[in-house]
């Protein structure tokens, strides 16, 4: 079954029609309906990002020693407060757009706006560094993320889209990932509506929207995702392993788990392809999980047709990571 226009919200430019259906119906990414389980979720995300910036109290200064072009410098800045993209400010413009991962003392990942909580050496790191490996796996990680903020806005109410999670990233098997479970058993999505969904993505990487961080505590995280089976049964275990806090990022109005680090911004997504979706599992009667997934280039990098087309078709293949039916506490892999 092909997912039908009842189903399926974005935009499709063609007035033929797809699989014998009918051209799905008009959606707008840029001010799509926001459910109140969604507003609510953003809401407690909001609030209790301004508790944690009141609760510091006294300001404390630290020493951040930049490692770096133009020349090695030591910065003031505040403890808790400040971030390594506050710090790329005091450096110049260019540290600010070309920032997407932070390191501190020389072997800790760290997001560009995540407040510094002590002094440190700080390295900012670009997609053009000597080791790329640490930038790429946030980079991977990122793109799952965004996926899955795509596959949010995409489906409608009747779909009963719900979102399960993402594995890992791992570069190596040639595809980021997002599984999520559907009122349908059977989908087949055309290559229509995979150029739809990666037009989403896309969309989202115009935005240059911030990417936010957030660590809560469990009860917190059980409210925001009281409409989320799926996450509110992975919560307790995350919680448990990470001393009762659970870390969040929030992109646009999108709200999702994972220990990240991700990248700066939407805008380090470059060119996108969502090459398939396999079914892995049936929920229910009615249910179905399928594992989604896609390719991408950081922004301002390009190959030529050939070998991308080589990429996409890689990430057709049913990405080999472990699947989130298969018992949760063995695989740290469900929060990436």
């Amino acid at each position: 079954m092909v997912v039908t226009k009842q189903f399926f919200q974005t935009v499709l430019n063609t007035s033929n029609r797809v699989h014998g259906l009918t051209s799905l119906r008009k959606f707008s990414s840029s001010n799509p309906t926001i459910s109140p389980a969604l507003l609510k979720r953003n809401e407690l995300f909001t609030q209790e990002q301004r508790r944690q910036q009141e609760a510091v109290g006294r300001v404390e200064k630290i020493e951040v020693r930049y490692l770096g072009l133009p020349q090695d410098v030591t910065l003031a800045m505040n403890a808790n407060l400040s971030t390594p993209y506050n710090c790329a400010q005091h450096l110049s413009e260019g540290h600010c757009k070309r920032s997407a991962l932070a390191l501190i003392d020389g072997n800790v990942p760290w997001d560009v706006h995540r407040p510094l909580t002590e002094s440190c050496t700080l390295q900012l790191l670009n997609f053009t560094v000597a080791d790329p490996h640490l930038i790429n796996k946030a980079f991977w990680r990122t793109c799952s993320f965004m996926l899955g903020a795509a596959l949010e806005n995409s489906f409608t109410d009747e779909a009963q889209l719900q979102l399960h999670s993402f594995p890992t990233p791992n570069i190596k098997t040639g595809s980021f990932v997002y599984d999520v479970v559907l009122r349908a058993q059977s989908w087949q999505p055309s290559k229509a509506e995979l150029r739809a969904l990666s037009a989403e993505m896309v969309k989202l990487a115009a935005k240059d929207l911030k990417i936010e961080r957030l660590d809560v505590n469990n009860e917190l995280a059980l409210e925001m995702f009281a409409d989320s089976h799926y996450k509110r049964e992975q919560l307790p275990s995350i919680a448990q392993q990470n001393q009762g806090r659970v870390t969040l990022y929030r992109i646009g109005t999108h709200i999702d788990i994972s220990r990240g680090p991700m990248v700066a911004s939407s805008r380090f997504l470059g060119k996108c392809t969502v090459a398939a979706a396999h079914k892995i599992a049936n929920e229910g009667d009615k249910d179905a999980l399928y594992r989604v997934q896609g390719v991408a280039l950081p922004a301002g990098f390009t190959l030529d047709h050939v070998a991308y087309g080589t990429l996409e078709e890689r990430a057709k293949k049913l990405n080999p990571a472990r699947l989130p039916n298969e018992p949760f506490e063995e695989s740290q892999q469900q929060i990436a």
